[in-house]
């Protein structure tokens, strides 16, 4: 079971990073920076990668180290105001960036809220994603009070499928249209809509 590291966490938990650092074997989840070089530039390599942008078409595309820069700013943002909350994944020996993960459209209300991974491809293989999902989720459980977290992804993404079901989001059923299709915003495709709630057993990850 994943330890969740939130009594150490991160030494600069201010109002501009408002959430602890998390741990789990292996990784370590902290806020991204848009002041770190590195972070901006692990943020680019990620939202450009070409098997990103196969199962994802932004709102706004990331297109440069500028533009990469301008959407940490924006999630800085979202989570001084508790509508989104952005880690960034990261080797726990090195601290290098191996992906993303995020808890997205938080509606405190009805505690609901979306999560959302991508993993960089040198990370891919190695249980990363599980791990990592598996970790926020149960924070996201017990340090934000959510009731339920959805997980959709694209219909034919597999490997996301796999992850969504090891840690414990069974699937709900499809969702028609509710995606653009692969770089297009005059398209639609089917998701897959998995969800997780607060009372499911603790899946054997």
């Amino acid at each position: 079971m994943p330890h969740v590291d939130a009594q150490h966490g991160s030494p600069t938990r201010t109002r501009t990073h408002p959430f602890p650092d998390l741990l789990a074997p292996g990784i370590r989840l902290r806020p991204w920076d848009p002041r770190s070089e590195a972070d901006v530039a692990a943020w680019l390599r990620g939202t450009t990668d070409p098997e990103f942008r196969r199962w994802n078409t932004p709102l706004r595309p990331v297109t440069d180290l500028e533009g990469a820069r301008e959407s940490l700013r924006s999630r800085a943002v979202q989570a001084v105001e508790g509508t989104s909350v952005s880690y960034c994944v990261t080797d726990a020996g090195t601290g290098t960036p191996l992906g993303h993960i995020g808890i997205n459209a938080i509606e405190e209300d009805l505690r609901l809220a979306r999560v959302g991974y991508w993993i960089l491809p040198e990370a891919r293989g190695r249980h990363v994603a599980t791990r990592a999902l598996a970790l926020t989720t149960r924070w996201a459980f017990t340090n934000l009070g959510l009731h339920r977290i959805e997980l959709g992804h694209a219909l034919g993404h597999d490997a996301s499928c796999r992850v969504a079901e090891q840690c414990g989001f069974r699937y709900e059923g499809t969702l028609r249209g509710a995606m653009f299709e692969a770089g297009r915003k005059d398209a639609f495709r089917d998701v897959h809509l998995h969800a997780r709630l607060t009372t499911d057993p603790e899946p054997e990850t």
